[in-house]
C-alpha cells in the first residue's frame, strides 16, 4: 500500500506496509536528516489517570502515522506511578487496532523479566494482528528497582550471569523461527501464532542498550541496535562505535543500523518548552531519589526549591534534552545526527500533559515539513 492509499474501516486496517518494504530501515520524510520515530513511556501526569495517558498514546500513534513518523515504540517499566507502560504487548495490540501503517514495537521488552516462549507468543500474536508492522526490541535491564525485579522474576533469578541474556535471546529466536534441532528439549514446543501454522513472517529483533554489552552483541549478531541516548548520553558515541566495529553482516542486515532514543520537546515558545521539560526533570529527580510519583505539573516544578545537589542533577539532565521552539529543536536534532551518525532518531517527549506531548510531535513534523494526512 502506498503512503497515499486509504486505510481500513474507521481509518484502521491490517494492510500494513507495502510488499517488500524493508523491515528495519526507516524512510526519511520531508526535510528530516534521518527517519524520525516515537518512543512512548505512556507517562501519567498529576491530575490525570492511566486511562488518560493510554488515550493520549493512541492519539500520538495516529498523529505519528499521519505525519510520516516511521515507528512507535512502547517502553517497559514497572512500579513507577508516573509511567503506565508495564505491559508493552497489551498497549501495542491496542495501538494496532487504531493504526494501519506505522510500525509498532517494544522499546523494549526487558527479556530477563519474561520467559522467552511467552515473549514469542505475545509478539507472534501482535504480528498476526498487524502483519509486517511489528518490531521486537529487547533489553537486559529490569526496567525497575531490584525489589520489583525480584517480584517479577521470582526467587533466585535476580543475579543471573551476564551471559544468560545471550542464551535467552537465542532461545527466543528459536521459538520465533520454530527451528529447535531434533533432540532439543523444546523441539516439540511451538510458539503460537507462529511458523508451525504455516509460512509466516516474524518481527525483526532489535537489541537495546545503554552500555557496550548490547552494542557488541548486536554487532556480532548482525542485528539493528537502539541506544538510550535520552538517559545515558555520555556513552552514546562509544556504544555506537563499538556496535559498528563489531558488526558482522547477517541475514537481517548487510550493514549496521543504529537508532538512538532522544528526549525532545518542542513548544510554541521557549518558556512553554522549558516549563514542560523541567516538570519531566523533577519527575526523574524524584525517581532517582527513590521517591517516584506522577509527573508534576509545570507550576509545581517552577515552585520547587531545588537544593544545590538537586539543581546540579536537573541541569545535567536538561543538558541532554533537546527543547525549545520547533526551529530550535530541529537545529538540535540535526546537530545530534551529525555528531553521532545515527541512522534514525526516536523522540520521546516527556512533560506533564498529553496535549503538550501531542503538540510537540506535530511541531517537530512541521519544522521538518513532513507530510500531512498520510
Amino acid at each position: 500500500m502506498s503512503d497515499t492509499e486509504g486505510t481500513g474501516p474507521e481509518g484502521r486496517g491490517p494492510e500494513g506496509p507495502a510488499a517488500g518494504a524493508d523491515p528495519v530501515r526507516g524512510t526519511v520524510r520531508g526535510e528530516a536528516p534521518v527517519p524520525l520515530s516515537v518512543l512512548d513511556l505512556v507517562t501519567v501526569g498529576a491530575g490525570s489517570t492511566a486511562y488518560d495517558s493510554l488515550r493520549t498514546s493512541v492519539e500520538i500513534s495516529r498523529l505519528a502515522e499521519s505525519r510520516g513518523y516511521h515507528r512507535h515504540w512502547v517502553a517497559e517499566h514497572h512500579s513507577m506511578p508516573g509511567v503506565a507502560s508495564s505491559s508493552p504487548a497489551v498497549i501495542l495490540a491496542h495501538l494496532a487496532a487504531h493504526t494501519s501503517r506505522i510500525r509498532l514495537g517494544s522499546g523494549g521488552v526487558m527479556l530477563p523479566n519474561h520467559a522467552p516462549l511467552a515473549v514469542a507468543e505475545q509478539f507472534g500474536t501482535l504480528e498476526a494482528l498487524a502483519p509486517g508492522r511489528v518490531d521486537l526490541g529487547l533489553g537486559r535491564a529490569p526496567g525497575t528497582d531490584p525489589r520489583t525485579a525480584a517480584a517479577l522474576r521470582g526467587p533466585g533469578r535476580l543475579d543471573e550471569a551476564a551471559d544468560e541474556f545471550p542464551r535467552r535471546l537465542a532461545e527466543l529466536t528459536r521459538f520465533l523461527d520454530d527451528d529447535f534441532p531434533d533432540g532439543h528439549p523444546y523441539a516439540r514446543v511451538h510458539a503460537v501464532p507462529g511458523p508451525v501454522q504455516g509460512p509466516a513472517a516474524r518481527p525483526p529483533i532489535w537489541l537495546l542498550g545503554s552500555s557496550g554489552f548490547s552494542a557488541r552483541l548486536a554487532g556480532e549478531l548482525g542485528l539493528p541496535f537502539a541506544y538510550a541516548h535520552h538517559f545515558s548520553a555520555a556513552g552514546t558515541l562509544p556504544a555506537l562505535d563499538l556496535y559498528r566495529e563489531s558488526f558482522r553482516p547477517s541475514a537481517v542486515l548487510d550493514a549496521p543500523y543504529a537508532l538512538i532514543g532522544v528526549s525532545a520537546l518542542a513548544a510554541d515558545t521557549d518558556e512553554q518548552a522549558r516549563a514542560q521539560v523541567l516538570a519531566g526533570a523533577l519527575s526523574m529527580l524524584r525517581l532517582r531519589s527513590g521517591r517516584p510519583g506522577l509527573v508534576p505539573t509545570p507550576e509545581e516544578a517552577a515552585a520547587y526549591a531545588f537544593s544545590p545537589l538537586e539543581r546540579e542533577f536537573v541541569d545535567g539532565w536538561l543538558a541532554n534534552v533537546v527543547h525549545g521552539t520547533p526551529d530550535e529543536v530541529r537545529e538540535g536534532l540535526d546537530g545530534l545526527v551529525k555528531r553521532t551518525g545515527a541512522d534514525e532518531l526516536m523522540l520521546t517527549a516527556n512533560g506533564h500533559g498529553g496535549a503538550a506531548r501531542l503538540r510537540s510531535y506535530a511541531l517537530v513534523a512541521d519544522a521538518y515539513r513532513m507530510p500531512t494526512g498520510l
